[in-house]
């Protein structure tokens, strides 16, 4: 099931990234909420895209070799937490924190938490002593 989850995670997350940089515009004024974040800024984006699409590589790179991957997944999984951090204090600190919250819950909420769900269920276990 880990493996699913990385998988889906991975086409998702990646078709983000993709658009993201491909047509830092367009998803700008697509994705619902992204203008109430700040101004356009497609150097941004694109940056935000990369990150993204580092991302998608550590949970493909997990979906193909769990084993080998987990480490990948680990900084995947990191980024995605850290990310969803930030929007915490953006919405802690702004008008209407619980619709902030709720309006970034698919796509930043959501996938940081499913991927720290995979990284516990995924985690070595120990050898004994």
């Amino acid at each position: 099931m880990n493996r699913w989850i990385a998988i889906a995670l991975a086409v998702l997350l990646g078709g983000n990234a993709l658009f993201m940089l491909a047509a830092p515009l367009a998803w700008y004024d697509t994705v619902p909420g992204v203008t109430a974040t700040g101004a356009y800024n497609p150097h941004f984006i694109r940056d935000i895209g990369m990150a993204n699409l580092v991302v998608t590589l550590g949970l493909a790179w997990f979906a193909w070799r769990p084993a080998q991957g987990w480490p990948a997944l680990v900084c995947a999984a990191a980024f995605q937490l850290l990310h969803a951090a930030i929007h915490v204090g953006d919405g802690v600190c702004g008008a209407s924190p619980l619709n902030d919250i709720i309006r970034d819950f698919p796509g930043v909420f959501l996938p940081a938490l499913l991927t720290a769900w995979i990284v516990w269920r995924a985690r070595p276990k120990p050898t004994g002593a």
